[in-house]
């Protein structure tokens, strides 16, 4: 794929480094803020060797990018396309920025859009959904500021600290992020 879907102003999505970067994955899954919004599974603090076995068996059709700075090449992050239906054209993303010092600082944001440019223009898909924590409103702004419109909620669907939470459902078709990009 050509450099133009992976490179933003200030980052850009590569390939893992199974070698350098599961030991910097590990150390994110001891941040108890980080799981807390990942997921819905237990913090489970999976070691470098674990990660490591996990992506070297992955065998499904994801496309998992790791988050670099353009500068420093400092790894920040995650994110990926997964559970594709290519007869719908559809798929899901997940998106995490492990290093705390990058949060709410844009990099989720741009990470998505380069990763929806790949989607629409490289994948040829023609949605891409997700599900958020209706607690996490840092994650809900990034979202609808890469076009992702509220599309539903699964009530009472997960358990964190001690109390219900609703997951919110959004999306994202390719001709309403196309429409965004032209008024850019």
């Amino acid at each position: 794929m050509s450099k133009q879907f992976f490179t933003g102003k200030r980052i850009e999505l590569t390939p893992i480094d199974i070698e350098k970067d599961v030991e910097i994955w590990e150390g994110w899954n001891h941040d108890s803020d980080y799981l807390r919004l990942l997921d819905d599974f237990p913090a489970n603090q999976h070691s470098a060797p674990l990660l490591k076995e996990y992506i070297e068996k992955e065998d499904s059709p994801n496309a998992l990018f790791m988050i670099r700075t353009l500068k420093e090449q400092k790894l920040i992050g995650f994110i990926e396309l997964a559970g594709y239906d290519w007869v719908a054209r559809n798929a899901w993303v997940g998106v995490g920025i492990g290093d705390p010092d990058f949060r709410s600082q844009g990099y989720g944001t741009e990470a998505m859009n380069l990763l929806l440019k790949f989607a629409f223009r490289g994948q040829n898909l023609r949605r891409v959904n997700l599900g958020v924590f209706s607690f996490n409103n840092r994650a809900i702004r990034c979202y609808e500021k890469s076009g992702f419109k509220y599309e539903g909620v699964e009530r009472e669907a997960i358990y964190k600290d001690d109390q219900r939470w609703d997951v919110h459902l959004m999306g994202v078709l390719q001709s309403e992020w196309e429409a965004m990009q032209a008024l850019d």
